[in-house]
């Protein structure tokens, strides 16, 4: 049986926790961030917990994680 591939876009973007839920980083902070507030752009470096339906949707794109 051949292995399964792991979705390396996926896997860039998203995490898997120990206790199975799936964080990623929150969009809207590469660029032009000069009319965005403070409060605005650290709000954005924290990461984020995904919805459960998105979440179970990504772990089968990541099987090893």
């Amino acid at each position: 049986m051949p292995k399964m591939k792991t979705h390396k876009g996926a896997k860039k973007r998203v995490k898997v926790t120990a206790s199975g839920k799936v964080v990623a980083m929150r969009t809207g902070k590469r660029h032009l961030n000069w009319h965005k507030s403070g409060s605005e752009i650290r709000q954005k470096g924290r990461k984020f917990t995904l919805a459960e339906p998105e979440a179970e949707r990504l772990k089968l794109l990541l099987p090893y994680a």
